[in-house]
């Protein structure tokens, strides 16, 4: 039996930046864990930043979920043992949320907040550049853990150890995994199709 959904991390960035070819480039990845509880609102979470609101943030990508179940496989593929939650670039680490189980358009209960799942993540480059290699970025979009995206339904508090509570799904929508496969991978969506 599986423990139902919970949210194991809550992470927030300072503003960075890496060197690329001669200048700087700002990016809110390097996120870290928080304490207590914190405000969801419409775009963000309290005290995080999105330093490229081309490709990150606005209300179709307010949060990045991150499946804590996939720390162990890059744990060992990067060779790196302490990988703390974050690494990713995640809001939420989260346990029982994983791509084959969760679809397009799920509605969850975080803490007071109320979200929708919106779609997979899109691995970029500065991931590639916090990991040390930009090798990475394609072995992490093959591995297709690449966790998904929620707006803000409903404002809210959310921490560490608040339930995750599905309040409404749409059997026929496709689940994270097979979007994954069809946006990145040329593959039509068995649940898009009704199949």
């Amino acid at each position: 039996m599986t423990n139902p959904p919970r949210l194991l991390s809550v992470n927030v960035a300072v503003p960075a930046s890496f060197p690329v070819r001669g200048r700087h480039v700002r990016t809110g990845i390097f996120k870290e864990p928080v304490s207590g509880r914190v405000a969801l609102t419409r775009l963000t979470l309290a005290g995080d930043i999105q330093a490229d609101k081309r490709y990150h943030g606005g209300p179709d990508q307010a949060v990045y979920v991150f499946p804590s179940e996939h720390y162990a496989h890059f744990r060992r593929a990067l060779g790196r043992p302490n990988l703390a939650f974050g690494f990713f670039g995640e809001n939420f680490t989260t346990e029982g949320l994983h791509e084959r189980a969760v679809r397009v358009g799920d509605v969850y209960r975080v803490g007071s907040a109320v979200v929708q799942v919106t779609k997979p993540r899109s691995p970029c480059f500065k991931m590639g550049l916090k990991a040390g290699s930009q090798a990475f970025v394609g072995a992490l979009l093959e591995s297709r853990r690449l966790g998904f995206y929620l707006r803000v339904l409903e404002e809210g508090d959310v921490g560490a150890g608040d339930a995750i509570a599905r309040i409404s799904t749409d059997a026929g929508a496709p689940t994270i995994a097979e979007d994954i496969e069809r946006r990145y991978f040329g593959r039509p969506s068995a649940g898009a199709s009704g199949g």
